[in-house]
């Protein structure tokens, strides 16, 4: 219900939280496992973009910054272009947040406030990309992730260390942000209130001209709406694929292995015992007692346990040492020295007394060598492929590592390479849409898109220890819109339907002028001259419309932002036409009796503030200390970055 609060109070500080918070940056780019970019146009001037104190941050250092943000869109959105990433605003984002970043280094330093290697350490030992498969912190995956990233041991610590510095000096800003009733009631009350409203859609499609417009005509409607019809960029990857199988002939165990695998767990192999059991556990000796002296005399522990509102476990094939490891090893001495049927105890244990009951014994014969070879053959092979497969992925490495090229390493290890056609990041084919990435290609269109063309060949699993692919990107097709000729019967439709709108959007603003001088917007809608759908009633109450995440129509939404008795005109979108919308009538809500709904809203309003709080406490120190910031800096980074990632200016 609060998500439609949200567009009312959220703030600048809460939109810069959502791009990323500024500290940890570079370790989320690891804890991600974001690729970071080289790109061969940056800004090499080595200009300042801001300067805190005795801090710079330059230019070059804020347009990385921009790109490995960018990329981690990406990793969520393959489809997000550099352009609308500029248009949401991210690198003025990004760009403000190392700004703040810069000036609370440099007032910590000024108040002797500093952030200890140990605590960086710790911080570093949480990041999942630097744990081994127990969870431990590996030193050998830490430095073997921060040479594949280029990234400094010391970049990732100045990043953490800004981290905690941030959190430690803005977090307290805003602790105990407390709100009284009288500032969260009106804006509880918003939630309830209920909106009503006439809504006539005027369609583009009411309006088509049969007229085919002329080669300069869609030439300049092709070249103004160029961004309609962009194609993302499309990539071909190279691959060649390093499966387990390959293994298999070289991983066949020899009969000495299958001796040695045998004795090693002879325990396995063994003759055993193993028996099923009911138990029974109860607060005291003499109620165990009790329910004891009932089954010795003729009851089922189960008809005695529910005759005393209990109910028994039953235990199939227990071993001893799994019985030992449930109930104790008393009483699984007692219970392999019973025979079946009977009762053992009552028992102290560590939830009570328990009465345990043998309800069944299995004994299990040893196996021979013989009876378990195709067992072992099969255990000891899956082992041998798996250290052979690892053996050769860290030796394709070790290649790449060394300077080896892709095609180099693929011929010198007999792979064989394979090349995907032109894709895009969703591995969907532009003139073929029934193409879909098969199973080797899916798992690598997401490293592959993250790469320059310049980067080394990565290893990509595409089942763990099982299956890998070498792949890097081949051909590499900028975003851009095709030629006008391969879409021009598209185009033509649009410049048809773009003609429509505009004149839909004149007729609704004639009606919009009507229906403001007193008409009724069904009779100006009659008057038209065209035919027309008829105007419906629409609206609701705010916090029903806007529920949850969902956004409701554009033409519901705009009844809330409309005065009284006011009318208003709404494209439709896509050029579909215009829609003319008269607000009807409100109806207050109260949120005075509800008092769930005031402390939802007092706790989403206290977050705000507390953030309103830090952002204007961050600006006082900026101001304080004097930090000056490059008015330059954000556009500059923009036109690189752009003609890097898209080719556009």
């Amino acid at each position: 219900m609060l998500s439609v609060f949200r567009s009312f109070i959220r703030s600048k500080f809460g939109a810069i939280f959502a791009i990323l918070f500024l500290g940890v940056i570079a370790a989320a780019f690891i804890m991600g496992d974001i690729t970071s970019g080289k790109f061969g146009g940056s800004i090499t001037g080595g200009g300042t973009a801001a300067k805190a104190g005795g801090y710079k941050l330059s230019e070059s250092e804020l347009q990385d910054r921009v790109q490995r943000v960018f990329e981690n869109a990406r990793k969520s959105n393959p489809g997000i272009q550099i352009g609308d990433f500029f248009a949401q605003g991210g690198a003025t984002q990004v760009y403000d947040q190392l700004v703040a970043s810069l000036t609370l280094r440099a007032f910590a330093d000024d108040q002797g406030v500093h952030i200890s290697k140990r605590l960086v350490d710790a911080q570093i030992a949480q990041i999942s990309a630097f744990q081994d498969a127990a969870g431990n912190f590996s030193n050998e995956n830490f430095r073997a992730l921060l040479a594949r990233e280029r990234l400094t041991e010391k970049a990732l610590r100045d990043d953490i260390s800004r981290e905690i510095l941030q959190r430690q000096l803005l977090a307290p800003v805003g602790l105990g942000v407390k709100l009284t009733d009288s500032l969260v009631l009106p804006y509880a009350s918003l939630l309830l209130e209920a909106r009503q409203g006439t809504v006539a859609a005027i369609p583009a499609v009411a309006f088509l001209d049969e007229k085919t417009p002329s080669d300069a005509q869609l030439a300049d409607f092709y070249k103004k709406n160029a961004s309609r019809y962009t194609i993302p960029e499309q990539r071909r990857i190279r691959y060649a694929v390093i499966d387990a199988k390959r293994f298999a002939q070289a991983a066949q165990p020899t009969d000495a292995d299958i001796s040695t695998y045998y004795n090693q767990n002879k325990a396995t192999y063994a003759a055993r015992q193993s028996r099923s059991v009911e138990q029974l556990v109860l607060p005291t000796q003499a109620g165990a007692k009790a329910i004891a002296d009932q089954v010795k005399a003729g009851k089922s522990l189960a008809d005695a346990a529910k005759g005393a509102g209990l109910a028994a476990s039953t235990f199939a094939d227990q071993s001893r040492e799994a019985l030992t490891a449930s109930a104790g090893k008393s009483v699984a001495d007692a219970v392999f020295a019973g025979k079946q049927g009977d009762l053992i105890g009552p028992v102290r244990g560590s939830l009570g007394w328990l009465l345990v009951r043998v309800t069944a014994i299995k004994e299990t014969p040893a196996r021979p060598i013989a009876a378990v070879r195709d067992e072992i053959v099969a255990a000891l092979r899956v082992q041998k492929e798996k250290q052979l497969l690892t053996d050769f992925t860290g030796k394709i490495e070790d290649a790449i590592a060394d300077g080896g090229t892709f095609d180099e390493v693929v011929k010198d290890n007999g792979l064989k390479l394979e090349t995907s056609p032109l894709v895009l990041a969703t591995g969907k084919q532009v003139k073929d849409s029934a193409f879909t990435a098969g199973p080797d290609l899916q798992p690598l269109l997401a490293p592959v898109f993250l790469m320059s063309a310049d980067d080394d060949a990565q290893l990509i699993p595409i089942a763990a220890d099982k299956r890998y692919a070498l792949a890097a990107p081949g051909e590499i097709v900028a975003a851009a819109p095709p030629p006008l000729a391969e879409v021009k019967q598209l185009v033509v439709a649009q410049y048809k339907l773009n003609e429509g709108s505009q004149k839909a959007k004149a007729l609704a603003e004639q009606i919009q002028a009507k229906v403001a001088k007193g008409a009724k917007l069904a009779d100006a809608i009659a008057q038209a001259g065209v035919k027309l759908p008829a105007p419906q009633t629409l609206g609701g109450r705010r916090a029903d419309i806007m529920r949850g995440e969902q956004r409701p129509p554009a033409e519901v939404a705009i009844l809330f932002s409309m005065a009284a008795n006011t009318v208003k005109t709404l494209p439709i979108g896509q050029d579909r036409g215009y829609f003319v919308v008269q607000l009807n009538k409100i109806e207050r809500g109260d949120a005075k009796g509800q008092p769930d709904l005031l402390n939802q809203v007092r706790t989403q309003l206290s977050e705000v503030v507390g953030q309103e709080y830090g952002q204007q406490f961050e600006r006082a120190v900026e101001k304080e200390l004097k930090v000056t910031r490059n008015p330059n800096a954000v556009a500059q980074v923009r036109n690189a970055l752009a003609a890097n990632n898209s080719g556009e200016q």
